[in-house]
């Protein structure tokens, strides 16, 4: 038994947000989309129903994400739960994008879980999707609201000199990104990993004030994020106050990964996510791109002892490095 989740809207809204959550999280096993259009009725619509719990397996729960309370989509789910009292459904409304992340993260994460207890989460995560910049504009949260949970990373000023934990940081992950923190990383990666910190480890964006703000806007709720040098990251790897620390560390390259590595940053896998095309680049994956300084970095990484972890989400098959060092290869030395 598992869970089938639809997708539903007027119109082709559902296929669009269906898209943009395989971008960030990856294709996922099933999901059905169900669209009305203007040129159908209800019996159309009831019919698309149909058709996409047909593609689930008869023990699978049920959860439909629609865009409007009342809306035909959502009056003809409703229609198509009546009918089949046995089958436990559950339909949500007020369809977005954190919705439907959630819903893919909470089957994946709690995979022995029901509907009903899945979709409770699924509703909490994604009220948290609407945010408001500046933020000043947020209207007053009501009293009444839980306090947030406490992180286990250190809070405030400690001591010099205190251990925390056993006195060393979780690298939870260390990816290579370009686009460092983006909504692959903020949603799929941050729900699979569960840091309780971002670092983006980087010598030049960490001198650039605007970037450094727009990466620290964009951090998941409850994570914080922080852009720092490698001499940073180094102190903070060696210092026992940081060994509460669930870290996912990101970098621009392969090459600065590879600084890091050598200067002391105990990182034993490489996640490689994306590296964009420029001159003198080769395409070996749509998302991978190597020069021969890249095939340099990987090779004297492995000579390190350090493994790569090919994935662009959580959900992707990892790729094998070593055929893709091949494959740069083969292509820079037909260009030359």
């Amino acid at each position: 038994m598992g869970i089938g989740i639809i997708i539903a809207s007027h119109g082709k809204f559902a296929e669009g947000i269906h898209q943009s959550a395989s971008m960030i999280f990856g294709d996922q096993e099933k999901v059905q989309v169900v669209t009305f259009m203007p040129n159908e009725g209800p019996d159309d619509l009831y019919e698309h129903f149909q058709d996409a719990i047909a593609a689930f397996d008869a023990d699978d729960e049920v959860l439909i994400l629609a865009d409007l309370w009342s809306g035909s989509p959502f009056n003809q789910a409703s229609r198509l739960k009546d009918e089949n009292p046995d089958r436990k459904i559950v339909i949500m409304t007020g369809l977005n994008l954190p919705m439907v992340i959630q819903a893919y993260t909470e089957r994946m994460m709690a995979a022995n879980a029901g509907v009903e207890q899945v979709v409770a989460n699924i509703y909490n995560e994604s009220k948290g999707g609407v945010k408001l910049l500046p933020e000043e504009l947020t209207p007053d949260q009501p009293q009444a609201e839980a306090a947030p949970a406490k992180s286990a990373a250190p809070q405030g000023t400690i001591p010099e000199g205190t251990v925390l934990g056993d006195g060393k940081i979780e690298y939870v992950l260390a990816r290579v990104d370009t686009r460092l923190l983006h909504g692959q990383v903020a949603t799929g990666w941050t729900h699979s990993t569960s840091p309780d910190r971002i670092i983006v480890v980087s010598d030049t964006v960490c001198k650039d004030k605007l970037r450094t703000n727009m990466i620290k806007q964009a951090a998941p709720s409850g994570v914080k994020v922080h852009v720092i040098p490698i001499a940073n990251m180094v102190k903070a790897n060696n210092d026992p106050r940081f060994g509460a620390t669930r870290a996912m560390l990101l970098f621009e390259s392969v090459e600065a990964a590879l600084e890091a590595i050598k200067a002391g940053v105990d990182v034993k896998t490489i996640n490689l996510g994306s590296s964009a095309y420029k001159e003198g680049k080769v395409n070996v994956t749509k998302a991978l791109s190597f020069d021969q300084t890249d095939v340099d970095a990987i090779k004297e990484l492995q000579s390190l002892g350090v493994k790569f972890d090919v994935r662009g989400v959580p959900a992707d098959s990892p790729a094998n490095v070593d055929e893709l060092v091949k494959l740069a290869e083969k292509k820079l030395a037909e260009k030359e």
